[in-house]
């Protein structure tokens, strides 16, 4: 009762693209789980989607450079023993081969990017290498000190090329997470708000920003569920779009949302972006 789920008339059309798939490399790492769900998304999108182990990278099987986008999945890299997504970040920062290929992908204009749970964690500790990522959080235990499965309501806040048209829907979207608290420094919270980079947030079933559990899950800050760099072209949220891509993979939906869920449009804005 009282549950509000709004999706825009404007969410639902998706213009034109060409008839050539672009590829995304489906980013895993070990102990990411994710990645099935991802790929399908991107697939149902019209993306061919190539699963990339960072060993593939490392060890000069892939490179980057063949993609026009990247998702890092959701799961538990290396256990989450160096804190959510620290090993990851590490075993890229602190290798120089691997540091310099996704600094080189992050100074691409014509690539996009998401990062999803563990995959979001994991692109908030290297803002430092994204450009317009400035005053992002990293994301800490959750306030309950639990981890947290469940389906949560979100309001789109943000826009470009991954929420083309999504600003003021309501949706249910799946939480999964023990460390999914954003944690801003000094002012950062603030600047990120003031530049509309604060793309999704929590809300209570009657629409209002979520500050409380179990409507907020983690106890981040206003609500803070996903954020965008400044132009928009990487997206981080730490709720699971490709887990609620279809309609069968929610509680409840309309009958007349049909096989695909207001998610997916998510995943054809970027094939949309891309041309």
């Amino acid at each position: 009762p009282g549950l509000v789920v709004h999706w825009p008339d404007s969410s639902r059309r998706t213009a034109a693209v060409s008839t050539t798939r672009p590829t995304v490399a489906v980013l895993r790492e070990q102990g990411v789980n994710s990645q099935h769900e991802m790929a399908a998304a991107f697939i149902a999108a019209g993306f061919d989607a190539v699963d990339v182990h960072m060993s593939d990278i490392e060890q000069g099987r892939v490179s980057l450079a063949s993609f026009q986008a990247m998702a890092a999945c959701g799961g538990f890299s290396f256990g989450d023993v160096l804190g959510a997504g620290g090993g990851w970040a590490r075993s890229i920062l602190e290798v120089p081969a691997l540091r310099d290929a996704f600094s080189a992908w992050f100074e691409r204009a014509d690539v996009l990017t998401l990062g999803v749970c563990n995959g979001c964690q994991l692109l908030a500790r290297l803002a430092p290498i994204i450009p317009g990522a400035e005053g992002w959080p990293t994301f800490t235990g959750n306030r309950a000190a639990q981890f947290e499965a469940r389906l949560s309501m979100v309001e789109v806040t943000g826009s470009g090329p991954w929420l083309a048209g999504m600003a003021g829907s309501r949706l249910p979207i799946v939480t999964s997470h023990a460390e999914g608290r954003a944690v801003f420094a000094g002012g950062d919270l603030d600047r990120c708000d003031d530049s509309g980079r604060i793309a999704m947030r929590y809300i209570t079933n009657s629409g209002d920003t979520a500050t409380r559990y179990p409507a907020n899950p983690n106890g981040s800050p206003r609500g803070v569920a996903a954020l965008t760099s400044a132009d928009g072209r990487v997206l981080v949220s730490m709720p699971h779009p490709e887990r609620v891509a279809r309609t069968v993979q929610h509680s409840w939906h309309p009958p007349e949302w049909g096989e695909a869920g207001p998610w997916l449009r998510l995943f054809r804005n970027a094939r949309v972006a891309l041309g």
